[in-house]
């Protein structure tokens, strides 16, 4: 346990030593030893000096202890926890007992029953993921219909709305004037709930690279619409090299990040297989993305991508949270 020194406490503590001290000098002058002020005096107990040094002591290890690595919230992707196929309950229990703070949803159906079971456990919805289609089939909606609804009980929640735009040209510009309508039509519900939105981007949807997040997000121009980095579509479409310089460009719209384990070199020709990983496998440092984001000031969420990955959820999402662990310690150690 560390303790907090105050000027209080060492006021108090200086007293309690010269109580002590004027105890043992009368025990001591007793026995003959001559008192404190004389020439062979000796001190008792801690002097004033000493006192000072403990309490200097103590404060930089308090300092240290409470400096941590890395203050971002950290929460797994649904698609990790068995959406679909795992009752909420299960769910929420398995990140509660692994150390997560929660959950990214996916759609806008069934909140509620998420919310009751992370709230019983003291977690959080980070954020429901709706897709926006520009370019949607004849008769159907543009987004959920449900949106609205769903997005009510998440008032005050801080819950991320979180955009994927599909439609159109993969990173061009020439549906941006129906995509700024439907966003800031979609940023007014959240508003009114006080939620933000994270334009998502995607592979192979309009809204492909950050760049194209941040270039909408611009347009629209809501305080409470940002742009989200997404690493592993990051490295299906970038450069690795270029990493540090687009976290860089997106930092004063970013809402959310999202990490995984990952290979590394030629990383445009990979599958997902390479691309989406426990956080423990793979050959790219995702420490380069959590000591970017350090430096650049974003304390926000972190979710966990975790697509597509095989093998038990359970042991996946274990594994991945002791990376993490080891990942903030390193990220402590090297600041």
């Amino acid at each position: 346990m560390m303790y907090r020194t105050t000027a209080c406490g060492f006021a108090v503590g200086v007293a309690l030593w010269l109580v002590a001290a004027a105890v043992a000098l009368a025990h001591d002058s007793h026995h003959g030893v001559p008192l404190l002020g004389t020439s062979s005096a000796r001190p008792i107990g801690p002097t004033p000096h000493c006192l000072c040094q403990a309490v200097a002591h103590n404060a930089t290890e308090e300092v240290a202890a409470e400096k941590p690595g890395l203050a971002n919230p950290f929460f797994a992707f649904d698609n990790g926890t068995g959406y679909g196929r795992v009752a909420p309950e299960e769910q929420a229990a398995m990140l509660k007992e692994l150390g997560y703070d929660g959950i990214g949803y996916t759609g806008a159906q069934q909140i509620p029953a998420m919310l009751k079971a992370l709230d019983a456990r003291g977690l959080k919805m980070f954020s429901i993921y709706v897709e926006v289609c520009l370019t949607p089939e004849k008769s159907k909606p543009m987004y959920d219909p449900g949106l609205k609804a769903a997005i009510e009980p998440l008032k005050g929640r801080d819950t991320l709305v979180w955009l994927p735009i599909s439609g159109g040209k993969p990173s061009s510009t020439d549906l941006d004037e129906r995509a700024v309508t439907l966003i800031r039509e979609i940023a007014d519900m959240a508003e009114k709930s006080g939620l933000r939105v994270a334009l998502y981007p995607h592979l192979g949807m309009y809204v492909e690279r950050v760049e194209d997040a941040m270039r909408l997000a611009k347009k629209v121009d809501r305080k409470n619409v940002g742009v989200t980095f997404n690493l592993c579509h990051f490295l299906k479409l970038d450069d690795e090299k270029n990493l540090e310089q687009r976290l860089k460009e997106a930092v004063p719209y970013l809402f959310a990040v999202s990490i995984n384990g990952a290979d590394g070199g030629n990383t445009n020709g990979m599958g997902w297989d390479r691309l989406i990983q426990t956080l423990d496998r793979g050959s790219f440092d995702v420490g380069r993305v959590l000591k970017a984001i350090k430096r650049l000031g974003y304390t926000g969420p972190i979710g966990l991508q975790c697509y597509a990955i095989p093998g038990d959820n359970r042991e996946n999402l274990k594994r991945s949270m002791t990376a993490w662990r080891n990942l903030r310690a390193r990220i402590a150690a090297e600041n």
